[in-house]
C-alpha cells in the first residue's frame, strides 16, 4: 500500500499583514501565534444591537499600530459569547465575530474575539485555529505575503 503524499502547506511568518474586507479593513498587521487558540481583533466603543432577531456588535477599530489617526467603524453577527484567559492569566468574557480574512491571495473565514487591545504590541492576534491546516510558520521570517503599499505623503509648501 502506498502513502499518498499531503500537498505542501505554504509558509507565514511571526508576522503578516492581513486583511479583512467583510470589515472594510484593507491592511492590519497581525502577530502570529502558535501558543494562543483563539484568534483576537482590537475593537472600542462596543455596541451591541438586534437585527432581524440576531445579536450584532458595531465597533470601531485602529488599524494601523501605535496611531490613532485612521479609524474603521464596522460591525457584525455575534457568534456568541466567550471567556479568554488573556497572556497575563486573566479571564474576560468577549464577544466573537466570523469574518474573512485574506493572506497570501487565500480567502477563509476566521472567528475573532473582539478586545480592546490598544496596549499590546500588535492589534490583531491571529491563532492557531485561524490557520491551522492551511500554513506552516516560519517563526524565524516575516511578512510572506508582502508589505502593503505605502501611502504616500502630501508635500507642503
Amino acid at each position: 500500500m502506498t502513502k499518498v503524499k499531503k500537498p505542501a502547506l505554504p509558509s507565514i511568518g511571526w508576522r503578516e499583514w492581513v486583511k479583512l474586507p467583510d470589515l472594510g479593513v484593507k491592511s492590519i498587521k497581525a502577530k502570529v501565534d502558535t501558543g494562543a487558540r483563539s484568534s483576537s481583533l482590537h475593537a472600542y466603543d462596543l455596541y451591541q444591537f438586534e437585527r432581524d432577531g440576531e445579536k450584532w456588535i458595531r465597533f470601531k477599530l485602529h488599524p494601523v499600530q501605535r496611531s490613532t489617526h485612521e479609524i474603521v467603524q464596522t460591525e457584525a453577527k455575534i457568534l456568541e459569547f466567550r471567556s479568554v484567559r488573556s497572556s497575563s492569566g486573566k479571564a474576560s468574557l468577549r464577544p466573537v465575530i466570523v469574518t474573512n480574512i485574506e493572506l497570501l491571495g487565500l480567502r477563509w473565514p476566521v472567528e475573532l474575539t473582539l478586545a480592546n487591545r490598544d496596549e499590546m504590541g500588535f492589534r490583531m492576534l491571529l491563532g492557531r485555529e485561524a490557520f491551522r491546516q492551511r500554513f506552516l510558520v516560519d517563526a524565524g521570517k516575516s511578512y510572506y505575503g508582502g508589505k502593503p503599499p505605502r501611502k504616500k505623503k502630501s508635500k507642503r509648501r
